[in-house]
């Protein structure tokens, strides 16, 4: 499908691909995520996303929600470490409305501090929700014990107290200190010419005053090994292991993609998955992830377990990674493991949705988009040698640390 891509008068980007889909999307994304934000301001991007939503210049929250429901369409937000998205999905009769509503949301919002102290209580109680599932706070919570004393350790969410001392004014300041259209993608994926996309991101997109900045984030070069065991109202033992892996720009960046993908990934035949939920039935869920950021990545591995098992689980992932150490994976399995990799982008790619917020953040990160032949060949070029250097260094046991959740005694 035709790619389009170009740069508006104030330096936001447009990145648009053309589909046959009556279903559309659109959104911007932002480089700015929680990260950026100081000790004094934690949470505070993401409550930025939630208040974007409770009114404008011309809009109270209502009509805000209204504007793409009444047509069927929806409109949605989230924050990550490193950045900030807003978009819509809705048939593609309706660009101009979600262009134009997207717009106004982003740099026309203005805040009604009735609505910031409402909001306020629902994301205490999104921080609560999180901290009674333990499945999903060891995530965190080990990002914290990893990237300690770094902008990195801090939760998405912030904390209680951060949240509550969020005014208006911090908002603002946070805002203008933070958020520039040269560090802003708006992305399209949808049945639409070259010349409509650019005449309708002109009229909205353009009335937007330039403001450039450079984003300057400071790299984590610290990690040192953690082992933590921390009692809690659990009833399973959660446990988490892990280490610091390559960031967006490395060059094995996409070989652990696919050696994590052969370790734990999605699909049921992963070797943690098949050598220790299927074999010893020790474990309802074990799964490792790879999450990058634009310098360093970090590498999880998570299993809940009944507490008399938790010891010969641990031991057997640490059985796995050493066979992926010392192994080399044979031409056949390689092969069969690139497919599998292969297989599962190229389904993804049938969200477009995902795709949309895919484009803009490969192009915030790279300036650039990579078709799904220049992908299939980077997989392809990954060498067995490669894949065990990489397990050699990620996997080593000695560089790897730990969390874990036990049942109180």
């Amino acid at each position: 499908m035709e790619l389009n891509y170009f740069e508006l008068q104030n330096g936001i980007r447009v990145i648009h691909k053309a589909t046959k889909s009556n279903v559309a999307h659109c959104g911007f994304i932002i480089n700015t995520g929680s990260r950026d934000e100081k000790i004094s301001e934690s949470g505070i991007t993401h409550f930025i996303e939630h208040a974007l939503f409770k009114g404008t210049k011309k809009r109270k929250a209502y009509h805000i929600l209204n504007r793409i429901d009444n047509v069927g369409g929806e409109i949605n937000a989230y924050t990550t470490k490193e950045n900030t998205s807003i978009y819509a999905s809705f048939t593609k009769n309706y660009l101009d409305r979600a262009t134009e509503l997207l717009t106004d949301i982003l740099f026309h919002s203005v805040y009604p501090e009735k609505e910031l102290e409402k909001e306020k209580d629902v994301i205490i109680d999104e921080i609560h929700s999180y901290q009674d599932t333990p499945f999903e706070q060891i995530y965190d919570d080990f990002e914290e014990l990893v990237f300690k004393n770094h902008p990195l350790e801090m939760n998405i969410l912030g904390n209680v107290e951060s949240v509550k001392k969020i005014t208006r004014e911090n908002i603002l300041s946070f805002i203008a200190n933070n958020y520039a259209t040269n560090e802003i993608i708006f992305s399209i994926v949808g049945d639409f010419s070259l010349a409509t996309v650019k005449k309708i991101t002109t009229k909205y997109l353009e009335q937007v005053p330039p403001k450039n900045l450079k984003i300057k984030r400071k790299k984590f070069t610290s990690y040192k090994t953690k082992n933590q065991l921390v009692e809690k109202d659990v009833q399973q033992t959660h446990c988490m292991i892990g280490n610091i892996a390559y960031g967006d720009h490395h060059k094995n960046k996409s070989a652990f993609i696919l050696l994590n993908n052969i370790l734990g990934g999605p699909a049921m035949n992963s070797r943690l998955n098949m050598g220790i939920r299927e074999k010893y039935g020790f474990t309802y869920n074990i799964e490792s992830s790879y999450t990058t950021y634009s310098d360093i990545g970090l590498f999880n591995l998570y299993l809940g377990t009944d507490s008399k098992h938790i010891n010969k689980s641990i031991d057997l992932v640490y059985k796995e990674l050493k066979k992926l150490r010392e192994q080399k994976l044979s031409p056949t399995q390689l092969s069969k493991s690139k497919q599998q990799l292969i297989g599962q982008i190229t389904l993804s790619e049938e969200n477009n949705c995902n795709l949309m917020l895919g484009m803009g953040k490969s192009m915030l990160l790279y300036n650039k988009i990579d078709d799904l032949e220049a992908v299939h060949k980077k997989i392809n070029a990954i060498t067995a040698t490669q894949l065990q250097d990489v397990a050699n260094e990620i996997f080593n046991k000695e560089n790897l640390s730990s969390l874990i959740y036990q049942p109180i005694k």
